[in-house]
């Protein structure tokens, strides 16, 4: 639109400039007498504040936007994000139903020192229980489904429809990877060892060597975890002691740091479901209380370690036997809405 009105006072001052001289002076003295002054609306905008996002909007190959880039954009613009007090009544409600406990009071807490020296491996079956996956892709909020579907469609502007799914397939498989060689080096007799040695040089698998150095006594491996009584499965990354304490560790590789525990958004939910599932399988038969949360890079940069103690376990617990209800009731309302 600048464009195009620059080329209309163009087009009228090599007009004006063909007539009599007269003709032009009349028209200028007119024109400056006749016409208001116009103002920028924009000369008031804080041009320093929105330059990154300026840059942003108008470079075509500027760097990919995540989730994460998003909700600081939101912010830039519009302010942080202001909650509402819960009233006492609606803190009540948040309480689950149906409370379980996560840990096992049958258990012995203390490590059995007789666990077996191979990892246990245990397939996942089919049933028809649900995933934790599962359920917390099926709750998450409508902030959390609002931004990722507006992340996704910018990666597809960004990339089209066969870019991005190159690209989320070439995220699958290097977490696969990196699973993989993770597995190589944990397992004290593996087939994998002579692989695992290739894939070290892998930035994910130099991340993680401060945190490997604290991992010890592994005892299980990418294996399955069902609760019999809250009814859900899944497959645990590994269970192993660190820093002298057992616990579920969940493996995860980032393209943005993730310095806090928050940044994580749902993977302490995970972490607890496993926990809690793997505290009442009776093909376990040890006692896990605490989590990790490891946080890998592909440029090799430091991976960050997200330690859960019991306390905080608990609270997360929590947290998940309402996401786990929530799923329930929304699959009960499904059923009745299916014609029979």
């Amino acid at each position: 639109m600048k464009a195009f009105r620059a080329l209309c006072r163009q087009l009228g001052y090599s007009r004006a400039s063909a007539e009599p001289s007269h003709r032009a002076q009349l028209s200028t003295s007119s024109s400056c007498f006749g016409r208001k002054k116009r103002t920028n609306p924009y000369e008031g905008v804080d041009q320093g504040k929105y330059s990154d996002l300026v840059q942003s909007v108008l470079s075509s190959r500027g760097p990919t936007q995540t989730p994460e880039t998003l909700w600081e954009e939101d912010a830039l613009l519009y302010g942080p994000v202001s909650r509402a007090q819960l009233s006492r009544q609606d803190q009540e409600a948040k309480s689950p139903r149906n409370w379980f406990p996560i840990f096992n009071t049958e258990r012995d807490l203390e490590p059995d020192p007789r666990h077996p020296s191979v990892p246990l491996k245990i397939p996942l079956r089919r049933n028809r229980v649900p995933s934790v996956t599962r359920v917390l892709q099926h709750t998450m909020s409508p902030e959390q489904v609002f931004y990722l579907e507006r992340w996704k469609q910018r990666m597809i502007m960004e990339l089209g429809e066969e870019g991005f799914a190159e690209y989320t397939s070439n995220i699958f498989l290097q977490g696969k990877q990196f699973h993989e060689a993770l597995e190589s080096i944990l397992l004290p007799q593996g087939n994998f060892r002579e692989r695992a040695d290739s894939l070290l040089k892998c930035g994910y698998i130099e991340s993680v060597q401060h945190v490997l150095k604290d991992v010890s006594q592994v005892r299980a491996l990418e294996s399955a975890v069902q609760h019999e009584t809250l009814k859900y499965a899944g497959l645990l990354d590994c269970v192993a002691e660190y820093q002298g304490k057992l616990c579920v560790i969940d493996w995860k590789t980032s393209e943005k740091p993730k310095p806090f525990i928050r940044n994580t958004f749902d993977n302490p939910l995970q972490v607890v479901a496993y926990m809690g599932a793997i505290n009442h399988d009776a093909n376990y038969s040890f006692q896990v209380q605490c989590g990790l949360i490891v946080v890998a890079y592909k440029d090799g940069s430091p991976a960050h370690p997200h330690f859960m103690d019991a306390d905080l376990c608990a609270q997360y617990w929590t947290k998940w036997l309402l996401r786990l209800e929530e799923y329930t009731e929304k699959e009960k309302s499904q059923t009745v809405q299916k014609p029979a």
